[in-house]
């Protein structure tokens, strides 16, 4: 297919979508949480890798990496009636970075703005094959959903074999990257090709390409407005952009008992994984690090912070009038957060903010703009003011603590620091 013209291969992948059939009821898409599910992705995962030479074989029967540790990775999958047939993971950015940036420069990417996530460890059980797209459309639908509208992400990049790049530009719609990589160590030394989508943009492109061919083959519909039935996102209580599923008795299942991944790390992994995981419930299962310099600057840069995407608005004065501008905070901690603005305001405002927490939770604090973001005036981090102690304060407290401690759906489960991503302030 590489071979083709483009156009030529646009029709032939084109001829190859079904869209207008319904797919079974049978099929679900949805977040792998549970021991079972995951185990399951990561077998699946790890033979067609080997199948496809992407691994050697791991004698636990996985493929597990340090990336589907991390509480920023969401491993979603697809389920046929018992059996897990599909998974793909997203990765968020985190101290650790994205595999891909051990041999591909996403400097280009990063400046732009919005939250980026790697589209990684795509595996389709082969017996399943027969249903070719009828499958993995609806799958990448899930995922287009998933990364845009829970996991606040903005740009899409991903790092595939060469023969595959052009499903990516001509179906997808995804922008090839310059850089071409002849050994990719992620995927055993395999070539590597690079690319990119803006989630905001693709609608456009989507629709360009799309909009006006029947419906079997309409994928601006299929992604842009049709309904799927067959997804099931989880229950959030609060306005979190995250879903970690990781438990300290899943950590040390999968990375300790299953597999050596631990074992393996090198010390600066190590340093970074105490850093992300520094809950005394998950200390016990990281492997072990130095007490040294290294060690307290690390834990130093720490903050205990949360990633979310809580609308509010923020009422100040200016120049003797009463103003007022929308808000998405998208990072807190109990004295602090930062936020997207829908206009520029100055380092000293001080205002009220209204902020929407999640189920018909909400709270009114009292703010100073404490910084502006390094890359774009229109992000800020805003000091909560101790004069708005009280009722709400208590409030926005609680949120904070219940982030910590509680998952969607009830669980005692922590939901972990998360650095800022795209901007520092």
């Amino acid at each position: 297919m590489g071979l083709l013209p483009k156009s030529v291969r646009t029709a032939i992948y084109a001829r190859r979508l079904h869209l207008d059939r319904p797919l079974s009821r049978k099929f679900v898409f949805k977040l792998a949480q549970t021991k079972e599910e995951l185990e399951a992705c990561f077998r699946l995962l790890h033979d067609t890798y080997v199948a496809a030479g992407l691994m050697a074989p791991d004698p636990s029967g996985l493929r597990v990496t340090l990336f589907h540790a991390l509480p920023t990775t969401s491993t979603l999958m697809c389920k046929y009636g018992d059996r897990i047939v599909g998974t793909v993971s997203l990765i968020r950015k985190s101290q650790l970075g994205f595999p891909m940036q051990s041999a591909f420069d996403l400097g280009e990417v990063r400046r732009e703005s919005g939250n980026i996530a790697e589209v990684s460890s795509l595996a389709i059980d082969p017996r399943f094959n027969a249903a070719g797209y009828r499958m993995l459309m609806p799958m990448l639908k899930f995922l287009y959903e998933y990364a845009e509208y829970r996991f606040d992400t903005r740009h899409l990049v991903v790092a595939v074999h060469p023969g595959q790049i052009g499903f990516y530009e001509d179906v997808l719609c995804f922008r090839c990257m310059e850089q071409h990589v002849a050994h990719y160590a992620f995927v055993n030394d395999a070539p590597a090709v690079g690319a990119h989508l803006d989630l905001v943009l693709a609608k456009d492109a989507f629709h360009a390409k799309y909009a006006h061919l029947p419906s079997a083959q309409n994928l601006y519909h299929f992604f842009v407005t049709a309904s799927q039935p067959n997804s099931q996102f989880p229950h959030q209580r609060f306005h979190t952009t995250t879903d970690p599923v990781m438990t300290p008795e899943l950590i040390d299942y999968f990375f300790n008992q299953r597999t050596q991944v631990f074992a393996q790390l090198k010390p600066r992994e190590a340093l970074l994984l105490h850093a992300i995981y520094d809950q005394p419930e998950y200390k016990r299962y990281l492997p072990p690090i130095p007490e040294d310099a290294l060690r307290e600057r690390i834990k130093s840069r720490v903050h205990r912070r949360f990633s979310v995407k809580c609308p509010g608005q923020l009422h100040y004065s200016q120049q003797g009038l009463v103003r007022a501008a929308d808000i998405t905070v998208y990072e807190c901690s109990e004295s602090m957060f930062c936020a997207r603005l829908d206009r520029p305001l100055p380092v000293g405002v001080v205002g009220e903010v209204d902020v929407d927490l999640g189920d018909k939770e909400r709270c009114t604090l009292q703010v100073e703009v404490s910084r502006l973001g390094k890359h774009s005036n229109r992000v800020a981090m805003l000091s909560i003011r101790k004069g708005g102690e009280g009722r709400d304060r208590d409030a926005w407290l609680k949120f904070v603590h219940a982030l910590g401690r509680t998952s969607q759906d009830g669980e005692k489960r922590p939901v972990l620091p998360v650095p800022s991503p795209h901007v520092a302030v």
